[in-house]
This record gives C-alpha cells, sequence and structure tokens, in this order.
C-alpha cells in the first residue's frame, strides 16, 4: 500500500537506541543503603547507525550503561563498546553489516570484517570487565571510564555472553558454539579461566546438530550444554530463508560432561522440544544433577525454518533432574513456577550449588512478550513468592542481586533494577530489600532520559 511504513518494533519505543554518551549525577529519593557500594554495569543492543535490510534485535551495537552508587549517591555514565565493526561504520558514517552479520545485506566495503557487537551482557573477573556476546571473542572495557580496551585475545576465538564464575575456585566457567571454519556450525569449546585471568583449557567438540546455545549451566562437579531445536544454518542463511529458526522435530539434547572430563565423555540427555535462553542456577546431589531453567514452549524472537513467524510464547521456570546413576537419559522436568517470567537471577555466591532464593523479571498480565512488567522473588524452600508490579505501562530490566556482605546470610542484601518510565520515557534505577521485594523500591535514582531495553547487567562491588 502505498505510503504504508513497517516500523521495526525493536528500533522504537523504548527500544530505540540512545545515541549520546553521557554523564550524569542523579536525583535520589529514599535512602541509598549505607553498605551499597558499587557499580551495576548493564549492556544491551544500540545501533549507533540505522540497519541496513532487517533489524534483529541482539545485532545492534553494545552499549554499556554504568550506575556507579557510592556514600548514598548515584552517578551515571554510558559509553559504546568501539568494536572493530563499530570502528569500521562510525569511519564511514553509515551502517555497514547486514543484522547478525547477515552477508546478503552486508555492504562489500565490509565484507569479511569482524562483525562483533558485544551487547549481550557484562561480566567482571580477575580484574578484567568484560563485555561479550554470541559470537566472538571478550572485549574488555575499563571499569570507571568504561573506555573499549579491544578484545581479550587469549580466548582464541568465540565466546558466548554466559560464563559461570565458581565462587569456591574463582575459575570461570564458559563455552562458545558455532565454533569452526564454516560459520552457523555444529561446532563448540569448552574452555575454563582461572582465577588470576588465565585462559586454562579450550577444547572444542560437536553438538548433536548446529542451534543457538545462549547459556548452560554448571554445578560444582558438572557442565550442562543445552542443545535445542533454534537450528542454525548457513545454506538456509545463504538462500534468503532464516539462519536461525524454530525446528521442533529436532527435539533436544543437554549435554553432560564432569568439567575435569574429556569432551569425549559427554553424555546426551533427552528432553522433548522447548527453548531456554537463561538458566536460575544448578547443582548437583545424591547422584542427581538439578537445573532450575526459564522454560518457552518453543523459540521467541525467531521464525520457523520457511521463514513464517513462530508462536508468541513466554517462559516459566522449570526443574529438570538428571539421574546419572539411571539408565534413561530423559530428563525429568517438573514446574516450579506459574508466572511468567525472564532474566532469573540468585545469590551467586551459591553458583553451582544447592541454593534457596531467586529473582527473575515477570509480567504478571500473561501477554506473551519479553515485556516486563514486574519483579518477583521465589523462596524455593517455602515455596512463597512475592511480586511488586509496574503500572502505567512501566518496564523492568533483569534484577541484579549483590549481597549485604561477603559473609551475609545467601539472600540478605539489595536488589536493582533499571525501570523505564512509559509515561515520561525516562528511566529511574531502583534499590530493593531483596528480601521484601513487595514492598516496592526504598530507593529510586532519576535518570534525565531513558535506559533503552537491554539484556544483562552485573553488579561489581566498589
Amino acid at each position: 500500500m502505498d505510503g504504508d511504513v513497517r516500523i521495526n518494533p525493536y528500533l522504537s519505543g523504548n527500544f530505540a537506541p540512545v545515541r549520546s554518551e553521557d554523564d550524569f549525577d542523579l536525583e535520589v529519593t529514599g535512602e541509598i543503603p549505607a553498605g551499597l557500594k558499587g557499580t551495576l554495569y548493564r549492556t544491551g543492543p544500540n545501533p549507533q547507525f540505522d540497519p541496513r535490510g532487517d533489524y534483529h534485535w541482539f545485532g545492534g551495537d553494545g552499549m554499556i550503561h554504568a550506575f556507579h552508587v557510592e556514600d548514598g549517591k548515584v552517578a551515571y555514565r554510558n559509553r559504546y563498546v568501539r568494536t572493530p565493526k563499530w570502528e569500521l561504520e562510525n569511519s564511514h558514517g553509515r551502517a555497514l553489516f547486514g543484522s547478525l552479520g547477515n552477508p546478503m545485506t552486508t555492504d562489500p566495503v565490509a565484507m569479511g570484517q569482524d562483525s562483533g557487537v558485544a551487547n549481550t551482557n557484562i561480566v567482571h573477573h580477575a580484574g578484567r570487565l568484560l563485555a561479550l556476546e554470541e559470537g566472538h571473542m571478550p572485549f574488555e572495557m575499563a571499569e570507571r571510564t568504561l573506555e573499549s580496551k579491544g578484545y581479550a585475545t587469549d580466548y582464541r576465538g568465540k565466546v558466548t555472553a554466559h560464563p559461570k564464575i565458581d565462587a569456591k575456585t574463582g575459575e570461570m566457567v564458559w563455552f562458545g558454539y558455532g565454533v569452526g571454519d564454516m560459520p552457523l556450525s555444529a561446532g563448540m569449546s569448552y574452555g575454563v579461566t582461572d582465577a588470576s585471568g588465565k585462559v586454562v583449557r579450550r577444547d572444542d567438540f560437536q553438538a548433536p546438530f548446529a542451534a543457538m546455545v545462549h547459556d548452560f549451566m554448571v554445578t560444582e562437579t558438572y557442565v550442562l550444554f543445552p542443545i535445542l531445536p533454534l537450528t542454525a544454518s548457513l545454506e538456509r542463511a545463504m538462500s534468503g530463508r532464516p539462519a536461525f529458526a524454530w525446528e521442533p522435530e529436532k527435539g533436544g539434547r543437554v549435554g553432560v560432561m564432569r568439567r575435569d572430563g574429556d569432551v569425549s565423555s559427554i553424555r546426551w540427555f533427552n528432553v522433548e522440544a522447548c527453548y531456554v535462553f537463561h538458566p536460575m542456577n544448578a547443582w548437583e546431589a545424591d547422584g542427581k544433577l538439578f537445573a532450575d531453567v526459564m522454560r518457552y514452549d518453543s523459540a521467541p524472537l525467531f521464525p520457523l525454518a520457511d521463514g513464517s513467524p513462530g508462536q508468541r510464547t513466554a517462559a516459566r521456570l522449570v526443574r529438570w533432574t538428571f539421574d546419572l546413576s539411571g539408565a534413561s537419559d530423559a530428563i525429568k522436568e517438573e514446574a516450579l513456577d506459574d508466572l511468567d517470567g525472564e532474566f532469573p537471577r540468585f545469590d551467586e555466591r551459591l553458583s553451582g550449588l544447592a541454593y534457596r532464593h531467586g529473582w527473575y523479571a515477570a509480567d504478571p498480565t500473561n501477554a506473551k512478550t519479553i515485556k516486563q512488567t514486574a519483579i518477583a522473588h521465589l523462596d524455593h524452600k517455602t515455596g512463597k513468592r512475592q511480586v511488586y508490579e509496574l503500572n502505567g505501562g512501566d518496564m523492568t530490566s533483569e534484577p541484579v542481586f549483590t549481597p549485604r556482605s561477603a559473609d551475609a546470610d545467601e539472600g540478605d542484601g539489595w536488589l536493582t533494577a533499571v525501570v523505564w518510565r512509559a509515561g515520561e520515557n525516562r528511566s529511574d534505577f531502583l534499590v530493593f530489600d531483596a528480601q521484601d521485594v513487595a514492598k516496592g523500591p526504598i530507593a529510586t535514582a532519576k535518570l534525565p532520559r531513558r535506559v533503552p531495553f537491554g539484556f544483562h547487567g552485573n553488579w561489581v562491588a566498589g
């Protein structure tokens, strides 16, 4: 139809990019707890230029948003992650890469060039602040200035966005997918960085099929690789169909390996077709492994293999049980909660261990979208759930837990989140008592503009 302009929903509203890099001292209401000192780092996609061709939310340039808390005050700073892609496009003054590196819509100037965006997670380990995404090496940033320092080349290849830090050993355990000479392959890597920051292991193996493997699970002794049917196909991509697509007929597999074992020893368990972007935590007991995961019936945000739209779906928290001593390779699944949600977090001093408290962004409206309008706390011991609901169209980011002190009881501390105020089109930084989320924030720091919807964040103690 003449005059019909299709607006990509991931380039409008609070998904739209904020292209200025700013420093603000924020107005605080309520009282920032005296013991809360450090920085909440958040990241998300924020395209530097209007994209070429179709745009997928996962493909925007990374931008880091830092909220520094000290002496009851909050200071904000945001900076682009100046990856080689960002630098090349900046020098030309326009977008050059197709979304998610699609070669069909990439300018010849950029063919074969690095397309990393470092937009999915930002973690702190062994004195390094690392911006992460699915398909490239970690990208190092300066802690206070957010100056871009470049790729951490000692990782020797792709590392996905969700490493796990072992609270006991200080090791960072990680993986990569789509590894090898051919893009969109079934190749994977398993790696370990020791507590000093030295990469001490990187081993390659083949998954049962090529898939998007966004996250994984780690216990004290084991690592679990979920290969779920959001499949990857170079052949599909080169024919103009989706590079990543939902193919439920392939079913699901989860590979289990001892952390000190060889990749040839992976045992593959079976699960019905489903998708998991994020687990909450995993642990082991009595010859069994347990993993609490946010499970979708089908992969959201991605089409079917023929390019037709996928179903609208939401995630709910379930528990997977793996019986290592039994003969069956089936995964037992049980529901833990009946509230739609995403971005599950916990007290990460218990990473890989049995735990009690979890938090997540939630949607009590059951709208089956990625827009979360509440923050929830779930006590796994009592089964009690607390929910703080936003109103007026306001939406929250991932809530992040920080303990009151290094030796505080599990779950004793604060929850921080960045919330978009829809009516004012700006954002607030909120602080909650982690054990009493339902009463609402105990402190609010007001931003003069908005922070676009993003993915993940982590607290780094001051």
